[in-house]
């Protein structure tokens, strides 16, 4: 196109149009009249992203091996079963030991919390749909995702799921910024809002403006109506800054988040939520503080040939 002076007024009103319409769309919420375009886009470009990310990703299938754990009673013997045939199928490739890692972790949190999860993989950065800080997964309504699921890994809250397609589904990340989760401090049970700042840390308002918090102290989620869009228990992050709280009615945190959003890989969609909120079992131990060496004090006495003679 030439640079004309219609083509300039051309551009200027396609980006206008485009910011009026995320206008709307993020007014909306669930109520979006762009809801619809959002899924039929997800029907459209999803199996083209799935397709592009099997061709490339030899260990595709192996993650399919976990899509069914959410069935308790027999989740032991599943696993030991998927582990097995994980291991064959991602054989002695350095970056495949890596994965078959992180989805081991994976799988133990969601025993830790009692979640019943489906596995997937990460095929896409962003949605083709939207400006959001979202990831694209290969799994969708055929595999019993549904909206507004929590999307966690071994690490923690990754985020839920937004679009669904038949064969893949979009999720907000936790780092977007109009990302909000209820949480809950980890013994002392204060409760606070998180939010996202992109590729900052996360920002989390307490109730209580007079909590006392330290750093290094965590949160997990406090959980939805109904589990959705978030079920309890999911470990957050850690506070890394306390706000001053100069005498406001909540007190602001900076909580560095335990998921990186920019390395994220494999994933578990949360279909099935616990029967029991698990507070805060699902966060790691804690490392122990190094033991200070013991401090030896030793007295030499001089010896009587070292003595002066006279």
């Amino acid at each position: 196109m030439r640079d004309t002076r219609e083509s300039r007024l051309l551009l200027v009103l396609l980006i206008a149009i485009a910011f009026a319409l995320i206008t709307v769309d993020i007014r909306g919420g669930e109520q979006s009249p762009l809801d619809g375009a959002r899924h039929a886009a997800a029907s459209v470009f999803g199996p083209v992203e799935k397709g592009v990310a099997a061709a490339v990703d030899p260990v595709g299938d192996a993650v399919a091996a976990v899509r069914d754990s959410g069935d308790r009673s027999r989740r032991i013997t599943d696993l030991e079963r998927e582990n097995t045939a994980l291991k064959q199928k991602l054989g002695s490739d350095d970056r495949n030991r890596g994965r078959l890692r992180e989805l081991d972790t994976m799988l133990g949190t969601a025993a830790r919390g009692q979640y019943g999860i489906k596995g997937a993989q990460v095929i896409a950065i962003g949605a083709a749909q939207g400006f959001s800080w979202t990831v694209t997964i290969d799994i969708g309504s055929d595999d019993g995702v549904r909206r507004d699921m929590t999307v966690l890994n071994g690490d923690g809250l990754v985020g839920r799921v937004t679009t669904v397609g038949p064969s893949t589904s979009t999720v907000l990340l936790a780092s977007d910024p109009k990302f909000t989760v209820g949480t809950r401090m980890e013994k002392t049970g204060e409760l606070g809002f998180a939010g996202g700042q992109g590729d900052r840390s996360l920002r989390v308002e307490l109730l209580n403006g007079k909590a006392v918090v330290h750093e290094g102290d965590r949160l997990v989620t406090f959980g939805s109506s109904k589990d959705k869009p978030f079920v309890p228990g999911v470990p957050v992050g850690e506070v890394t800054r306390v706000e001053p709280a100069g005498g406001g009615l909540t007190r602001t945190l900076q909580v560095r988040p335990f998921v990186g959003f920019s390395k994220l890989d494999l994933v578990g969609v949360v279909v099935q939520a616990p029967r029991e909120d698990p507070r805060d079992t699902v966060l790691p131990p804690k490392p122990e503080a190094p033991k200070p060496a013991p401090t030896v004090t030793v007295t030499v006495s001089p010896s009587p040939s070292a003595q002066p003679q006279d």
